[in-house]
């Protein structure tokens, strides 16, 4: 794909939609970072339907881990592999307080040495809580990425790296969010909806839907 094709279609998204953001429901990064780490596996509905009661009564490191394991796995019981998740927070409530007191740490070697945090999850913080200009692949950035021949790989690193390089630098902190929306609810996986598509005419995907 051209440069000037994917300048296009970043252009595009961004008159569309000039301040996209997560679906997730937070008031700091704390519960962002919360947020994300329920998200693995998750809905973005069934996390904000778990958290709105859970931030409710318990939002920020301390109030959280005096929950507990059993405590906490009571907020989130709804959310797939919350037993998991429930020692995964609760330990990196632990080391926020221990090590970064109290507060989300705005580097990935920090992010990445809690628990339940991985590459994407810190990308995902570091975009949306600080503002750095990363992208979190997720399934819909891969198969968006792949299928417009945007930024095809074989695997989510490569796709990071390939949207990294090739995505103009003005677009690069919301691309991350434009994607994952437009992957979610347009460039679905089972049969895209092609004549809804606003990059239809740009988009190299040869199998296009002609109707939804």
């Amino acid at each position: 794909m051209t440069k000037q094709k994917i300048a296009a279609i970043f252009a595009r998204f961004k008159a569309a939609n000039p301040k996209p953001t997560t679906e997730l429901e937070y008031r700091t990064p704390f519960e962002l970072l919360i947020a994300v780490i329920l998200s693995a596996q998750a809905t973005d509905r069934s996390v904000n339907l778990a958290t709105r009661k859970l931030f409710r009564d318990a939002n920020t490191p301390e109030a959280i881990l005096a929950l507990g394991v059993e405590g906490l796995s009571q907020y989130i019981r709804t959310i797939g592999l919350y037993n998991a998740k429930a020692r995964n927070i609760i330990e990196t409530c632990r080391i926020l307080i221990e090590q970064h007191g109290g507060q989300v740490p705005d580097t990935r070697e920090a992010l990445e040495a809690l628990p339940g945090v991985g590459r994407k999850t810190a990308n995902v913080i570091l975009n949306t809580a600080f503002g750095h200009p990363t992208i979190a692949v997720d399934t819909h950035i891969f198969r968006v990425a792949n299928r417009t021949g945007l930024a095809p790989g074989a695997n989510v690193r490569a796709v990071e790296d390939r949207l990294m390089k090739v995505v103009p630098k003005e677009y690069l902190h919301d691309v991350h969010h434009w994607l994952i929306l437009h992957g979610r609810y347009v460039c679905v996986a089972r049969k895209p909806k092609c004549p809804e598509c606003l990059i239809l005419d740009l988009c190299e995907y040869r199998a296009k839907t002609v109707e939804t």
